[in-house]
């Protein structure tokens, strides 16, 4: 097991059952990568992910 499985395994266990918005979501993404900000680039290659519909496509 990964340690990102661990992570995302607590994040489910502990709000699998809420809804949330894409907005909230973003929201809660940007606040992330205001407290750490060494993690700009790959909270950005995630969002651009998601937006795309989890396709590999890149606009460089």
């Amino acid at each position: 097991m990964y340690f990102t499985d661990r992570g995302l395994e607590e994040l489910a266990d502990r709000r699998g059952e809420e809804q949330v918005t894409l907005a909230w979501l973003a929201d809660q993404m940007q606040a992330f990568v205001d407290q750490h900000p060494e993690f700009e680039v790959p909270v950005e290659r995630l969002a651009t992910w998601l937006a795309r519909g989890g396709t590999e496509d890149e606009e460089d």
